[in-house]
């Protein structure tokens, strides 16, 4: 059956890619599990899926804060100029995924996110990457800077 985990893979060796952060140390983390519409013809998970992965992990990061996309306070919003994405291993449906975030290089109007995406049934670190984000006006279209208050609280974190 497409999209179901092959019962070999379970004894698959474990990536050998390096993740940005240790699991242990990362500030938030949210579940995912993995559905139907995850699933691509290959039988795994869709490398479109990931980006929306990492926007439903950042979603509810920034609503542990208190803010959204849209406010994170002083007017301003959120706008992603980059995105990478590291493929460690096969997604299959019925996993259930757990994203690690972790916030570092806090600027004057921008700060990148760290994901780590870890398969629960297994541990195994499946996928990584990170979004390069900036604070954006947009009444008037343009990078503006970071509202004090959200920019100590990521700092923080990044300490953390």
């Amino acid at each position: 059956m497409p999209g179901v985990r092959p019962q070999e893979r379970a004894s698959a060796p474990q990536s050998r890619a390096s993740a940005p952060q240790s699991r242990a140390s990362a500030p938030f983390r949210a579940r995912y599990p993995v559905r139907i519409g995850d699933i691509n013809y290959g039988g795994h998970m869709g490398n479109d899926k990931y980006l929306l992965l990492f926007h439903d992990a950042r979603l509810a990061f920034l609503a542990s804060l208190g803010v959204s996309e849209k406010d994170i306070g002083g007017g301003a919003g959120l706008i992603m100029s980059e995105v990478q994405v590291r493929f460690q291993a096969e997604i299959f449906l019925g996993d259930e995924l757990e994203v690690s975030v972790r916030p570092r290089n806090v600027q004057a109007s921008r700060f990148a996110l760290d994901y780590e995406v870890t398969r629960v049934g297994d541990g195994l670190s499946v996928a990584g990457g990170s979004t390069a984000l900036a604070a954006f006006d947009y009444a008037k279209r343009r990078v503006t800077r970071l509202p004090e208050a959200f920019q100590a609280a990521l700092a923080a974190l990044t300490e953390a």
